[in-house]
């Protein structure tokens, strides 16, 4: 089987953080919409001091517990899908993958039974 680096071309923001929050990758999607935050150069950088009180308390209860955090966020120009999950490098826990998926305003919602 031929191997490639799918993340390079996935469409939608991933970054990852470790266990203490610093972000250790990013996709070329997540360094572009983080630009004005630096982009490429907030590999290294720690998650707190990217983010408000409020967020960081989120973050650390993540990062002590391991849980995930999913949510939409809207403003009138967008609306997006964030999924926040912790990822293991075997059975130790790594840290943490943040995924943002832009939605349309009007996104189907579809219910299987």
């Amino acid at each position: 089987m031929k191997s490639f680096n799918w993340i390079a071309s996935y469409p939608h923001c991933v970054t990852v953080c470790d266990v203490e929050g610093k972000i250790i990758a990013m996709n070329a999607v997540s360094r572009e919409n983080f630009k004005k935050y630096g982009g490429e150069k907030l590999i290294g950088s720690s998650l707190f001091d990217c983010h408000p009180e409020s967020a960081n308390t989120i973050i650390r209860k993540q990062l002590d517990t391991e849980l995930d955090n999913t949510y939409i966020t809207q403003s009138s120009d967008r609306k997006r899908l964030i999924s926040q999950v912790p990822w293991y490098d075997g059975d130790a826990f790594g840290g943490m993958v943040e995924t943002i998926i832009e939605l349309p305003f009007d996104i189907p919602i579809k219910k299987r039974v």
